[in-house]
């Protein structure tokens, strides 16, 4: 989606709220952590920050073996091994020069390689849309990426639709989906990524753009919608059916917060909401000692423009991100609250970039979607009955940012099948809501993180809500059952998306504090930055 889609976020509501038993993977006392605070930046895979992670000097991790094996049987990380990373392939020469074996064709047939790129800008900006993303997974048969992901399709899709080219005028280093930054360019990210820990299978949660992205960390779902047009809310607000993650806080007491600079991410949900609160006060209370127990802090989108925007999306200088995230982190880090606190940073969505691991089924209890809506076939609580109905929901046909991108448009170009019946039962052999997205950066800092620790437990940003659920939300169940350290085991959920969710505790050591007194670094504004203005 181009960017400048990315515009005011507005509107709320409440509701359900179900119990559902899970083990704790801890070790420790899970309810040691007071205050969970979530960065979420946009626009990067995994292989584009982090798939040279091994090959920094002085790196505590190593690439697999050549006959290392993941869960599923690809090639990989032994579940076990947690100084493994599973990044490029690549080689690097006494000069520091990267020769790797990743790729991907161009529409010419050439192969492009995947490679350094010491630019900090990449633009224009990569496509990174419903039908695009699927395309990337598999070029030519879209709606079998769950079943058949080639990841083959980055750079034609990028070659017809963002970074076109002449014929027969390219260099490698054109196809910057292909590229991939080290500790030069993100020193500040590297070296939270060797002292703390990381998970190299976390992906997004669907394989399309922000907003559907981004509304899954908030709602559990994208309750049908698929495109960032959609990100302008009807008055009042969009209204899932099962709720938002602020309903669930609210109902319980649980104090919270969505730090912003040009806009709440929460505006999505509710139009106006006291817990939305600008940035200054974030960094106000992380000095005082008095955070609430769940955070959410927000980057500068660039709503009003370039001139402050540091969400680390394409054209942006991704070094204003560094520099931002670095003062949230360090705030927290050098004040009262660090001992009891989690930090999670991750991006809402690859973005357009490269990255070679199959998103895996999404864990929601085998169903096809977490709520019963399938894309393009948005329902909500806008208009009930009719906006409960397929298709009825707000803003799924039309939104008043494209006369032509909407969520039944995009569903409908993926899915053709779609178009005889929009509101009847959807096409079994379509794409729906039954995949993880592309891998995108994770860390958790924190005092409990294992030092230089790499989690291969498939996470997704619902993960975060189950984090959040189960260290706050866990009721008195009422027939006594408790998880095996002998704790409640039921805690509240918004869809079974969430309800399913790993909660990533293996990262952890809530005993031992492990990384109580971990150092961090700084990381300024670019001294010359890149960023087009406009």
């Amino acid at each position: 989606m181009p960017r400048y889609f990315k515009i005011s976020f507005l509107a709320g509501l409440a509701l359900l709220a179900l119990l559902v038993p899970h083990s704790l993977r801890a070790e420790g006392d899970l309810r040691k952590v007071n205050h969970v605070i979530i960065i979420m930046q946009e626009n990067h895979s995994f292989d584009n920050y982090f798939g040279a992670l091994v090959f920094a000097p002085g790196s505590p991790y190593h690439q697999p073996d050549a006959h290392s094996r993941n869960d599923d049987g690809t090639n990989g990380c032994d579940k076990n091994d947690h100084r493994c990373v599973d990044g490029l392939t690549c080689r690097v020469d006494s000069a520091g020069d990267f020769d790797c074996a990743n790729s991907n064709p161009d529409l010419e047939g050439n192969l492009v390689h995947s490679f350094h790129d010491t630019r900090r800008c990449v633009g224009p900006d990569l496509d990174h849309g419903w039908l695009s993303t699927h395309r990337e997974a598999n070029f030519d048969n879209p709606n079998s990426t769950l079943t058949d992901f080639r990841a083959d399709g980055f750079v034609r899709i990028n070659d017809m639709t963002e970074q076109i080219d002449p014929p027969g005028v390219e260099n490698p280093a054109d196809d910057q989906t292909m590229n991939f930054y080290t500790r030069n360019e993100i020193p500040f990210y590297y070296d939270l990524a060797q002292k703390f820990s990381i998970d190299d299978r976390y992906f997004s949660s669907v394989l399309g753009p922000t907003f559907p992205n981004r509304s899954y960390l908030m709602a559990a779902t994208s309750f049908g919608h698929l495109t960032t047009s959609d990100i302008l809310p009807p008055p009042g607000g969009y209204k899932p059916i099962t709720g938002t993650i602020f309903d669930l806080l609210d109902k319980n007491n649980i104090t919270w917060a969505d730090y912003f600079q040009d806009a709440p991410q929460g505006g999505s949900f509710r139009s106006t909401d006291p817990h939305f609160i600008p940035l200054t006060a974030f960094l106000t209370q992380a000095a005082t000692g008095t955070l609430p127990q769940v955070s959410f802090v927000d980057p500068n989108f660039g709503l009003a423009g370039t001139a402050f925007e540091n969400d680390e999306h394409p054209p942006t200088d991704i070094q204003r991100g560094q520099a931002y995230v670095a003062r949230v982190v360090n705030a927290v880090r050098n004040g009262p609250n660090w001992q009891d606190s989690v930090i999670f940073i991750t991006y809402d969505e690859h973005g357009g970039s490269y990255d070679h691991v199959r998103p895996p089924q999404a864990p929601q209890h085998g169903q096809r979607n977490p709520d019963g809506i399938s894309p393009g076939q948005c329902a909500d609580l806008s208009n009930p009955p009719a906006s409960l109905e397929s298709g009825g929901g707000a803003e799924c046909h039309s939104n008043p940012l494209s006369k032509t991108d909407n969520s039944l448009a995009d569903a409908i170009a993926l899915c053709p099948a779609l178009a005889a019946n929009p509101t009847g039962p959807y096409p079994a052999e379509c794409a729906d809501f039954d995949q993880l997205g592309l891998r995108v950066p994770f860390m958790a800092i924190s005092p409990f993180s294992k030092p230089h620790y790499v989690s291969h437990t498939i996470g997704d940003h619902t993960s975060l809500l189950a984090f959040i659920e189960k260290r706050f939300l866990q009721t008195q169940d009422t027939d006594g059952d408790r998880d095996r350290d002998g704790r409640h085991a039921a805690y509240q959920h918004l869809t079974s998306r969430d309800q399913a969710a790993d909660s990533l505790e293996d990262l952890f050591d809530f005993d031992r504090a492990p990384s109580l007194q971990t150092a961090l670094t700084q990381a300024a504004p670019p001294t010359v930055d890149c960023t087009p203005v406009r």
